[in-house]
């Protein structure tokens, strides 16, 4: 972090809040030109802080409205291997490495529960998984996207 400046850290900031922000309004909140905005920008997509621009979607209201948490456990000679296998998986949406009792953690979002099922049946299948634990999300109590600097 230690290259970028508080004009880069404003700039962010602001295009968390709504990456559809126009440079103009940016550069006159910050107090610096639209052209200053536009390179700052450019330096920070190529540096590969700014990873892309999407909109954020509700799950629920384009049929994804079942969300699970799978923890994995695999054989360590084939794990490499199956998570790439696991990350493949349409509905799979989060796969973390982690260090304790398992393997790795997942975020599936599926459109019911027969279809949940379908996928914890894949991931089964997957040559190295030894076992799943599948956690069903009641409800959402926080989710951030955005990350506070």
């Amino acid at each position: 972090m230690e290259f970028l400046d508080e004009v880069d850290l404003k700039i962010l900031r602001m295009l968390q809040e709504d990456a559809r922000t126009p440079f103009s309004k940016i550069a006159s909140t910050i107090g610096v030109s639209e052209a200053t905005i536009h390179l700052r920008v450019q330096k920070l997509r190529k540096l590969g802080v700014i990873k892309g621009f999407r909109a954020v979607v509700d799950p629920a209201r384009v049929g994804k409205a079942v969300t699970a948490i799978v923890l994995l456990k695999a054989d360590p000679m084939k794990y490499k291997d199956a998570l790439k296998q696991v990350a493949a998986i349409e509905d799979v949406y989060e796969v973390y490495d982690v260090t304790g009792e398992y393997y790795a953690v997942l975020k599936v979002r599926a459109g019911s529960s027969d279809a949940l099922a379908k996928v914890i049946d894949r991931i089964g299948e997957i040559e190295g998984i030894t076992s799943t634990q599948t956690l069903i999300v009641l409800r959402t109590m926080k989710e951030e996207d955005r990350l506070i600097f």
